[in-house]
């Protein structure tokens, strides 16, 4: 049977966020999509859509993502769209994807995984070591912050939000002497001009699929599911099975800060992973390795390990309304 393609008359359309960021990851997706199937550009639809963590008003005044929502914070108004059939898929940044999919959707694809690691950029400085105490880090992310106050707690850490664009401007402007940025992020802009020091994942473990994008269908749309299995990356979704298990079993409101990393050699894999108190005050880390058939085990079965060191308390602090 003769697979139906899209054309430039009837295009497939794919769903993103606005940011020069999020536009080159769907650009890539589109990209592999058309060297597959040889398809032209036209035959593809980028659709823009503002989600609420777009915000302008949000990200100039840098609240809390908790205080907006968290969860679902970049990816609900795209989802809505994909099942209304506004869209016919979705490109996320896996690190922003909450650890289930709502009714009718599925994500089964992944591309190729970027660089995984953090980057230091700080004028004048090579290092958190370099940093003064005292010295104002800027950062949006519950992990990092935690990572930074349990390493360096002598360091004042202020909430630092908005795409790669806007927070080197915030650096610029003096908002902060300091900030992290994901490694593949700036590899995806292009952005090699910018001073930074790659953190290694021995000194900063980073997000859960940290360097992965996503693509999200709808769970009865066999067309879209053919096409996409033409741009699968296999060993990507067994290093996100065993992180976003790890995620999952830990905890799913995006309140905690939590770390993974899953590497694979041959048919093994190699998870690492730490979990912290928010204010950074404490830190649990361990790594465990089994054979990569098994990924999403591994993952929950380290997580029930440092959930067993953390202790019951460890969720105290969190907010019950969150």
């Amino acid at each position: 049977m003769t697979q139906e393609l899209p054309t430039p008359a009837q295009p497939l359309k794919i769903g993103t966020r606005g940011s020069p960021l999020a536009l080159a990851q769907a650009h890539e997706t589109r990209a592999r999509l058309m060297a597959a199937f040889d398809l032209p550009e036209a035959a593809f639809e980028v659709v823009v859509i503002r989600t609420t963590g777009d915000d302008r008003a949000m990200i100039a005044a840098d609240r809390p993502l908790k205080e907006i929502g968290n969860k679902g914070l970049f990816t609900r108004e795209i989802e809505e769209q994909l099942l209304s059939g506004g869209i016919d898929i979705a490109v996320h940044s896996m690190k922003d994807m909450p650890t289930e999919q709502p009714a009718g959707l599925v994500l089964d694809c992944y591309l190729p995984r970027e660089d995984v690691r953090d980057v230091f950029i700080a004028p004048g400085a090579a290092g958190l070591a370099d940093l003064a105490p005292g010295t104002v880090v800027g950062t949006s992310s519950l992990r990092r912050r935690a990572q930074l106050l349990n390493r360096r707690p002598d360091l004042s850490v202020v909430e630092f939000r908005g795409n790669l664009q806007t927070r080197l401007k915030k650096l610029d402007d003096g908002v902060a002497a300091a900030t992290f940025l994901a490694m593949a992020g700036l590899n995806r802009m292009g952005m090699s001009d910018v001073p930074m020091t790659p953190m290694s994942p021995d000194e900063m473990l980073p997000a859960v699929a940290q360097g992965a994008i996503g693509i999200e269908r709808r769970s009865i749309d066999a067309r879209v599911a053919a096409m996409l299995s033409a741009i699968h990356d296999a060993p990507t979704a067994t290093r996100l099975a065993a992180e976003r298990s790890f995620l999952a079993t830990l905890d799913g409101s995006c309140e905690t800060p939590i770390a993974a990393l899953a590497e694979l050699s041959d048919d093994q894999l190699r998870l690492r992973g730490e979990i912290l108190s928010p204010d950074g005050s404490a830190s649990w880390a361990d790594e465990i390795s089994g054979p990569a058939t098994q990924a999403a085990e591994l993952g929950r079965a380290l997580a029930r390990s440092l959930l067993d060191r953390a202790g019951p308390e460890f969720f105290a602090w969190r907010d019950p309304q969150g």
